[in-house]
């Protein structure tokens, strides 16, 4: 067979960008990978990242078969059958009952079909059919923030690209380019027309090479800065009171509120002059047509991790920026663009009543710890790096019956705590298809899966057949769940065999413009300034700062994302060798006075540590983070030790959007050490 090479998608989910991939394959060999230069997306861009991702393909740490153990804590992992193993948990699904089964999926599922989700749709349709427990893997990332822009009422976003065309000042709130390397194209577009961009955060990021003013906030005081600009705002008249009367309700509650959360109170709190809120305010409100790409999951990690999407979707809808090319909110992780959607294979009216623990991660670690569920099925995740109070995440894993995990590689959760492993496929060895906002991409299969390595579908079907539910997969192909997830006027009702024929390209029919139609998803109807649906969940109706709660531990920690790491697949990519060797050990950001206090030099092995729990890394003593703060990369096996697991909303709140918002508060307050 000649060499080929064959358009597909990186299987690095790093949404809002997604990158196009060329992959050149020979006689059933992966040769290499680059950037598709004819990708609308990302242009022939492709980052370390997405470079790293040939070392999946043939990498001696690869999962080839099921092992089993007896015993976690010295029994030995043996090599099984696959009819063994699936056995084995059908027997303990069985004994525990359909309620004290759960399953818990993450990106290791999603890597070639993030943004269609064909894998999570056919995990929840298992979930259903069956009567198990199923939890959203939003509530791990960007749903909690989304949670407080669906209160106001604005969830939807402009593209990248009308943002790089028709943006005259962008506010990087929270939003962190190395994260989302596809969008830094566009800010730098906008920036040669002459747009000013603003970043404002807890260090000093990425994006801040791309802006002419940064600022850099205490965590979790997102709310008081977006409190104090509508303060300036509505004290000067600086809104636009034809929008407000037409497409908002609120407006005098909201301006009476912020009457009292002047600049100057704001200064105390977030750490940066009143004057600079002033002139920020003013800039934004007075600027035609200004952005806000809101952070997708760092910045909203925190007790009042939702309020600031609750108070900075009221910032547009005061300036009448909501609607128009420009204007509105950017791009950040998880959102929809107008128009974007897809079909649900999911059967939720097949789902029989029981005892459901809500899709809140609190819940659901009480529910480990308490014994309510005992058999835990985790596909693609490694649950103790992403979940928040991780030793009670432990100890209630230490309780189940059966832990069985699902991935490319052995991580840290499966080594101590998994009875089973089954051996995943990568993305080149299955059919799939990712979605943007803008884009549908086909991802075709490209290679066989070594040994026996096996894909999701095939696992979910097996497991279906023995239990007796005998309509799980009622497909011919692999291609029919995706086609009857993509039949939507979304996708122009795409289908495999069309994208195939179309290069594997296809322009979604949605509009580049967030809420064109100024019809917003709230009960009123209109932007929320008051939010009817807050007070009936028991929240405060207007938007309202919350202070970090009270700690004898005196450094605020924060964790964020960056360019060599994103999410916890490929063992958190430390089973890649470039991204091993580019970030290879916890770094500890932390201010130079901060550091001489505590006898802290730079690079040096420190100990990070509170009430829950301690953490080793190194120190990066840098003017880049303010005194009183420190951070570091997410995904560290035992940086969640410290994190509080609290809920940050009440349990009937998390699922009113469609989308889990029980995200664990994450606060963590802490003292650092040399060692």
């Amino acid at each position: 067979m000649a060499p080929a090479t064959v358009r597909t998608m990186c299987p690095m989910n790093c949404h809002p960008t997604l990158c196009g991939m060329l992959v050149d394959i020979d006689d059933g060999r992966l040769l290499g990978v680059r950037g598709d230069p004819d990708n609308p997306d990302s242009q022939g861009f492709l980052c370390i990242r997405g470079q790293a991702s040939r070392e999946i393909i043939g990498n001696p740490q690869r999962l080839l078969h099921p092992l089993i153990r007896d015993g976690r804590r010295d029994g030995e992992w043996r090599r099984a059958s696959w009819g063994e193993a699936l056995d084995l948990i059908v027997a303990r699904m069985r004994a525990a009952g359909r309620e004290a089964v759960g399953t818990w999926s993450g990106h290791g599922v999603f890597a070639n079909n993030y943004g269609t989700r064909v894998a999570s749709h056919l995990l929840r349709r298992f979930a259903n059919l069956y009567g198990c427990q199923w939890w959203s893997p939003t509530m791990i990332c960007w749903g909690l923030g989304a949670f407080g822009l669906g209160l106001t009422g604005l969830l939807e976003t402009n593209t990248k690209e009308d943002m790089g065309a028709h943006s005259a000042m962008i506010v990087l709130w929270g939003a962190n380019l190395a994260s989302q390397p596809n969008t830094a194209r566009h800010v730098a577009a906008a920036r040669r027309r002459g747009a000013r961009v603003v970043t404002i955060d807890v260090r000093e990021t990425e994006a801040a090479a791309q802006s002419n003013e940064v600022l850099i906030l205490r965590p979790g005081t997102d709310t008081a800065l977006a409190l104090a600009m509508m303060n300036v705002i509505v004290a000067e008249q600086l809104y636009d009171r034809d929008f407000i009367e037409r497409y908002t309700v609120g407006f005098e509650a909201l301006a009476g509120h912020v009457a009292r959360h002047s600049p100057a109170w704001a200064s105390e709190i977030i750490g940066i002059p009143a004057d600079r809120i002033v002139a920020l305010a003013r800039r934004y409100a007075t600027t035609r047509p200004s952005m806000i790409v809101l952070g997708g999951s760092s910045m909203h990690k925190g007790a009042n991790g939702w309020t600031a999407g609750r108070a900075v979707a009221c910032l547009p809808a005061l300036v009448g920026q909501v609607g128009i090319p420009g204007g509105g909110l950017g791009p950040r992780h998880g959102s929809a663009t107008h128009g974007q959607a897809l079909t649900s294979i999911v059967a939720q009216e097949r789902r029989p009543p029981g005892r459901y623990v809500p899709s809140q991660m609190a819940r659901v670690t009480e529910a480990l710890v308490g014994g309510d569920v005992s058999v835990m099925l985790l596909f693609g995740t490694d649950m103790l790096s992403s979940y928040a109070d991780a030793e009670q995440v432990a100890a209630g894993l230490d309780r189940c019956d059966l832990v069985v995990a699902y991935d490319l590689f052995m991580n840290g959760t499966a080594q101590r705590h998994a009875d089973v492993v089954l051996p995943a496929t990568a993305w080149l060895e299955e059919l799939g298809a990712k979605s943007t906002n803008t884009h549908l991409y086909l991802m075709p299969k490209m290679l066989e899966p070594p040994a026996d390595c096996r894909t999701v579908t095939w696992i979910l079907s097996e497991l279906a057949r023995r239990l007796g539910l005998d309509d799980f997969y009622p497909w011919a192909t692999d291609e029919g769940p995706l086609d009857a997830i993509l039949d939507h006027p979304s996708t122009g009702h795409a289908t495999i065999a069309a994208l195939r024929a179309e290069g594997g390209i296809r322009a979604l029919r949605i509009s580049h413009v967030a809420h064109p139609d100024l019809v917003f998803p709230t009960p009123s109807g209109k932007i929320e300034l008051v939010s009817q649906r807050a007070r009936e969940l028991g929240l405060p109706e207007l938007p309202v700062y919350e202070a970090p709660p009270r700690s004898s531990y005196p450094l605020a920690f924060r964790q964020g994302r960056t360019l060599t790491q994103f999410h916890g697949f490929y063992d958190h990519g430390r089973a890649l060798p470039t991204l091993a060797a580019a970030d290879p050990e916890p770094v500890l950001w932390i201010a130079p006075a901060d550091a001489a206090a505590r006898g802290v030099v730079d690079d040096g092995p420190i100990r990070i540590y509170n009430e829950r729990g301690e953490f080793e890394a190194r120190a990066r003593v840098t003017t880049r983070i303010r005194t009183g703060t420190v951070w570091m990369r997410d995904g560290w096996e035992g940086v969640n030790r410290l994190t509080s697991g609290a809920a940050a909303i009440p349990d009937e709140a998390v699922e009113v959007f469609g989308f889990s918002g029980g995200q664990a508060a994450f606060d963590a307050m802490v003292e650092v050490a040399a060692r």
